[in-house]
């Protein structure tokens, strides 16, 4: 009796060691499942962080600055037409123009205008860049009440030293200087004297070029400068 009693103690014994092992193997599988998952879900916190990192990186780096703004009223007439000069602001990526939105508005109404290739010329010494066919619907033509175009931009290159900026993908870089040009006689009717004019040149990624002026009380000359920042 004695031996079966201790056989059954041994027995006992042993299931209780069993059990144990198979409660400790089954804790290591799932803290080892546990980690695992921690392990993966802390490699994409890191890859997604990096992402978010890099992206307001580019955000805040990126943007077009404004430096200039310069006006065509025919003799008698309203300002017809608008160049304004841009360019990189300092350390920014390219930035393709064509995929840029212009916002204009005045105190009555505002525009959006896009880019668009038929209206675009490159750096070739000009005489009168109010003369040259890059303002939409301009057509050469002076204070023309018909061109009516306010929903398109062209582009005067004025520095591109390593032929980035091309019709179709005009990508400014480091030392590039645009001028974006508007029919303001399609945007505004023409724009009067004392008039107050907000716009916006936003890029694709990163900041807007934002800028603001008021025209002169008067227009003593056809081609006048309304602002500019150096």
């Amino acid at each position: 009796m004695r031996g079966m009693r201790n056989s059954s103690i041994k027995n006992e014994l042993a299931s209780i060691g069993i059990g144990a092992m198979i409660v400790f193997i089954a804790m290591v599988l799932v803290a080892g499942i546990a980690a695992s998952v921690i392990i993966q879900t802390s490699v994409k916190l890191e890859s997604q962080s990096m992402s978010t990192g890099q992206g307001t990186l580019s955000e805040v780096s990126t943007g077009v600055a404004v430096y200039g703004v310069e006006a065509y009223a025919a003799s008698g007439s309203d300002i017809s037409k608008l160049a304004i000069l841009v360019r990189p602001r300092a350390g920014t990526e390219e930035i393709d123009l064509s995929n840029c939105l212009l916002e204009l508005s005045n105190t009555d109404k505002k525009v959006i205008l896009n880019y668009t290739t038929s209206y675009y010329a490159e750096p070739d010494g000009q005489d009168d860049i109010f003369s040259v066919n890059v303002f939409p619907d301009d057509n050469y033509a002076y204070g023309n009440a018909s061109n009516r175009d306010g929903t398109r931009f062209g582009l005067l290159v004025l520095n591109d030293a390593d032929n980035s900026v091309s019709a179709t993908h005009p990508v400014i870089n480091r030392g590039d200087k645009v001028y974006i040009c508007i029919n303001a006689t399609g945007c505004f009717n023409g724009i009067a004297e004392r008039s107050d004019i907000w716009s916006m040149v936003i890029p694709e990624e990163g900041s807007p070029g934002a800028f603001e002026f008021r025209t002169p009380s008067t227009y003593a000359d056809t081609v006048m400068e309304l602002m500019w920042d150096l």
